[in-house]
């Protein structure tokens, strides 16, 4: 009985040693997911259309805090627009370069576009711990392509540099250092144009709907009204006729 139970615990010790090395196998493996430079957008980034869009970069390293972050945009689909959102403690440089096809955006031909934009921190940076978002703001993102990959270069205070630029291919693990990849949603009229002339859009129609709405409030108000006073009008005309019976009684 004894000898059962020892071998009981050794075998419940040998499963738990087993699960603890898997445990920490599972956390080896996917802890390089989170330190990933990614993009992703802010709502949806339709094809054809406009959309703002937030690299985000974590700082994996305990001694030492990013610096600076270069991404390079797609030169097979270049975008005419693109706009950085000011970050405090940062400063940012847009490179443009010239187009061996030019684009036509609003009826004017563009022979330059953007090609890389660097953030460079004035001064700690993005320190151990934390994380930084840097904004842009990029159009018209192509109607010929289902996602755009960006590399991005994220140098450290120790000079550092890791490079983001290795391509996922299809049916193959992904890479060590995976560039971000923005996948783009299938095009339809409501996002050709500006997020701001969305909202400018959106505004005017609540607004309409507002006063249809206050019209629609006032119309039955009224109707209401009407109503009541016609059953008031009734109940006295009906009060009146059995008064007149009573006194013509008596």
């Amino acid at each position: 009985m004894q000898a059962s139970r020892t071998a009981s615990r050794r075998i419940a010790s040998r499963v738990a040693a087993a699960a603890a090395v898997a445990g920490a196998a599972v956390l080896t493996l996917s802890a390089p997911a989170f330190a990933h430079v990614t993009v992703q957008p802010e709502g949806s980034a339709a094809k054809g259309g406009y959309a703002v869009v937030d690299f985000k970069v974590p700082n994996e390293r305990d001694d030492a805090s990013t610096t600076k972050l270069e991404v390079s945009l797609p030169t097979d689909h270049p975008i005419a627009s693109v706009m950085p959102e000011p970050i405090p403690g940062w400063t940012v440089k847009v490179t443009k370069s010239k187009l061996d096809k030019p684009l036509t955006m609003h009826g004017e031909k563009i022979d330059e576009a953007v090609s890389m934009v660097t953030w460079t921190a004035d001064g700690k940076g993005v320190q151990p711990g934390y994380f930084q978002k840097f904004p842009l703001s990029v159009g018209a993102l192509p109607e010929d392509a289902d996602q755009l990959v960006f590399k991005a270069i994220q140098t450290y205070s120790d000079k550092e540099v890791v490079r983001w630029i290795e391509v996922q291919r299809k049916g193959q693990d992904e890479p060590q250092n995976p560039a971000p990849v923005l996948e783009l949603t299938a095009s339809t009229d409501g996002h050709h144009g500006s997020a701001a002339a969305k909202d400018a859009s959106d505004k005017t129609e609540d607004t309409a709907a507002a006063d249809s709405g206050s019209d629609d409030g006032s119309d039955t108000t009224a109707r209401v009204l009407g109503v009541v006073g016609i059953v008031v009008g009734l109940a006295g005309v009906g009060y009146g006729v059995v008064a007149g019976r009573r006194r013509t009684t008596v």
